[in-house]
């Protein structure tokens, strides 16, 4: 991997044997699971739950003991045994879960979004910076075989100056149902642009070295979902965008252009990113292609990147910062900044105008 770990703050005086881990949300929790499972010396001691028997059937598949299958996340941070926290819950509970394990002494692995709000991811972001346990978000992509090849191509400087990047994640059905937490805006923060394109977003902006923001100028639509739910009969909250599109600037010059949907008259999904330098240009998604031009000719290379998938290597890399004492390559800050990305890109849709990020 292309990581360069920095130390914490305050080293431990010795890195634990083992890791004890807990999962708190047992959706996405299951892929960190199969993640600390394939790991020498870590065990998943306990998980969280908000239904008792369908925390207790988790339990039993996972090997966990069923009296630390709880409901509350803080009685699985009162286990002494416990080492770190992965958070999988709904977006409006990531932040307090989080902080609520750092200030017991825990590391922490956060899924996407950082939080629900801008408001929220500062707070964490305040307590993290002040502990001296990991915390890490869980931007799986960067982790992944392809996307760490071409890191180290662009880090080369194969591609030249970084200055435009296209991305995003549009599905032609992809709308969850009415009701539940991902269509109600204070439960999600958003639609699909808090839940798709935070992930189109956050790897290109880091496969471009991670450029301060400066502004962002969005439309964001609600136009499909309505129709669709009034023709299903569908009851239930349903108060976020079905699509989105936005162009972001930074300070360095450079822009990503994002586009996102849940439902779009579109051929078919498609999950895509791609970033273009002063001397070539690559694709991470939907294949990894470098474009270049050499020799007066057109040049397409296509590296064979292992195969290694994003959610166990992401799950990797956290242990190893806990037993090495490192920041991890997917920081508080980088949350805290896609946040900001996504919080101007909501508040543009809905001025009409250019927002500034600060």
């Amino acid at each position: 991997m292309a990581v360069r770990p920095r130390p914490l703050k305050s080293a431990e005086s010795k890195p634990p044997a083992r890791v004890n881990v807990g999962i708190i949300g047992t959706g996405i929790g299951g892929a960190h699971f199969d993640g600390y499972s394939k790991l020498k010396n870590v065990r998943v001691v306990g998980l969280v739950d908000v239904d008792p028997a369908r925390g207790k059937s988790v339990a039993e598949r996972w090997g966990v003991p069923v009296a630390h299958a709880f409901t509350s996340h803080q009685d699985l941070l009162s286990l002494k045994e416990l080492d770190a926290v992965s958070v999988c819950t709904p977006n409006y509970l990531h932040a307090q879960i989080a902080i609520d394990a750092l200030n017991a002494g825990k590391h922490v692995i956060c899924e996407k979004p950082m939080a629900a709000t801008l408001a929220q991811a500062n707070e964490l972001f305040n307590v993290a910076k002040k502990s001296d346990k990991v915390f890490m978000m869980g931007y799986n992509n960067r982790y992944r075989g392809d996307t760490q090849l071409l890191k180290k191509y662009i880090e080369a400087g194969e591609l030249g100056d970084l200055y435009y990047g296209k991305c995003g994640w549009v599905r032609r059905h992809g709308a969850p149902g009415p009701g539940s937490w991902f269509s109600t805006k204070s439960m999600s923060g958003g639609g699909p642009l808090i839940d798709l394109g935070v992930h189109a977003l956050d790897l290109a902006w880091w496969l471009m070295g991670k450029p301060k923001p400066v502004s962002a100028s969005a439309s964001v639509f609600n136009l499909l979902m309505p129709q669709e739910w009034e023709r299903l009969g569908r009851p239930g909250t349903m108060d976020v965008e079905d699509a989105a599109v936005a162009h972001i600037r930074f300070a360095n010059g450079a822009a990503v252009l994002l586009e996102v949907s849940w439902l779009l008259h579109t051929p078919k999904e498609s999950f895509y990113c791609q970033v273009m330098g002063t001397k070539g240009g690559a694709s991470a998604e939907p294949e990894f292609r470098i474009c270049q031009d050499k020799h007066g000719a057109e040049v397409d290379l296509t590296p064979r990147a292992p195969n290694i998938g994003g959610h166990p290597a992401e799950i990797a890399h956290f242990v190893q910062c806990i037993r090495t004492n490192t920041q991890p390559l997917s920081t508080a800050e980088d949350g805290l900044l896609v946040m900001k990305m996504l919080d101007a890109i909501y508040r543009s849709g809905e001025s009409g105008k250019a927002v500034t990020i600060r």
